[in-house]
Formats: C-alpha cells, structure tokens, sequence
C-alpha cells in the first residue's frame, strides 16, 4: 500500500502530467507547431523542418529546446544538494512554473487569432519552455516512480514490454495508464479551450500549478508535523 505522502506525491505529479497535455495542445496549435513539454516532437519538427518539407517552423522548436534545457538547469540548481522527495524548494520551483504562466498569460490576453503572431509568440514559447523545463526538473526531484509529468513515450513502452502480453511481471499499471491517459485528456482540454482564447489553456495550466505548489507545500507540513509527533513517543519506549 502506497503511504499517504506518496499516494499525494503521485497525484499531484499526475495533475502536472494532465497541465503539460494543455500546455503542449495550445503550445502545437496556438504557436504554430511547437511543443513546450514535449521535446521529443521539437527534436522531430525541427530535423524534417531544416529539409523545407511542409513549412515546419524552425526558429520556435530551437527557442523551446534551449528554454525547456535552461529550465531543467533551473531546476537542477536550485533543487542541488536536497534529497529526493518533496521539500519546500519544490514548492518554490513549482510557484516559478505558475508564475512564469502567468506572465505568458498577460500578453495572450489580448490575442484574438491563432497561430499568435511570431513577434509575441517566440516570447511566450520561451517562457512556457523555460516552464516546463523546471517543472520537469523538479518532478524528476520528487521522484514519483513513472511519472516524469512530460513524456509518456517510456512509460507507455514500460506499460506493454511488463504487460501479460510481454514479460507478464507485475508492475505499477495504474500510475503508468493514468500518466498516458491524463497527457492526452490535457491535450483534449488544451484544443477545446483554444477554441475560447489562447489565454483559456494558460489560466488553466497555471490554477493546476498553484494547486499542486499549495497542495505540496501543506502536505510537506503535514508529514514533518506528523514525523515530530513520533519522535517524542518513540523516545518514551
């Protein structure tokens, strides 16, 4: 049975998962074709984009590999020296995340049309990659176990290759479907929400955020509350 701390670890890395399908959606259709999580899809676009093919975008994919790589280096310092699980450099690291959507979401306010214009959108690609590349850094930190919140790729080879129907061992199949499902249902929400307003998705992908950063914060508390509780006791036997 999974302890309360990391049953609430892992829905929240699975809330992240659903926020980075919106993030993409609006990123791939609102920014003409880009992937703000998923940088698998930018590497792709980017190569058949340099052969001219179908007039794949160059400039933005490149803007969100170098933000998404800045952002996991982010992270990657200001997580350095803290063991993994949640701490509250998490909860800051992931405040930055939402902050850093809301600053994409005052511009985008005002967009009327998609794809948003070049001159507004490689701003917003860049913040909404740096973005993700903390929040990916730092749910690499909590280490939720098939849940890395950006790629599902893994995880739904994991899936099959341990499935019945592979080398039928057991395996943590509902955290792993959850994470693939909730990607896609975040990308369902993400196209709905554009038909709205470019803006729709972000107010969306930030509320998640702030959720996650708060829920993960009072949760931390709880669990040291929790653990000083037992020292005492345990002391006294």
């Amino acid at each position: 049975m999974l302890k309360d701390q990391d049953r609430l670890h892992l829905g929240l890395m699975l809330a992240l998962t659903f926020s980075t399908g919106v993030v993409d959606a609006i990123g791939y259709l609102g920014l003409d074709r880009v992937f703000t999580g998923n940088m698998t899809g930018n590497v792709v676009i980017l190569a058949m984009g340099l052969t001219g093919q179908d007039g794949l975008p160059i400039v933005g994919p490149v803007i969100a590999l170098v933000g998404f790589v800045v952002g996991a280096a982010i992270a990657g310092r200001g997580l350095k020296g803290v063991p993994k699980g949640w701490h509250r450099r998490d909860t800051v690291m992931l405040a930055v995340v939402a902050a850093l959507l809301l600053i994409a979401l005052v511009p985008t306010a005002f967009v009327t049309r998609t794809p948003v214009p070049p001159t507004l959108g490689y701003p917003v690609t860049a913040l909404l990659a740096v973005a993700m590349g903390i929040q990916a850094g730092t749910a690499r930190h909590v280490a939720v176990t098939d849940v890395t919140t950006v790629v599902v790729t893994s995880t739904l080879a994991a899936l099959a290759f341990d499935s019945r129907f592979g080398r039928a061992i057991g395996q943590t199949w509902v955290r792993r479907l959850l994470a693939v499902a909730l990607i896609g249902l975040g990308a369902l929400a993400g196209a709905l929400l554009l038909k709205i307003a470019f803006w729709a998705g972000l107010s969306l992908a930030a509320t998640i955020l702030v959720a996650v950063a708060v829920l993960g914060a009072l949760g931390q508390r709880a669990h040291h509350r929790a653990r000083a509780a037992e020292e005492p006791a345990s002391a006294a036997r």
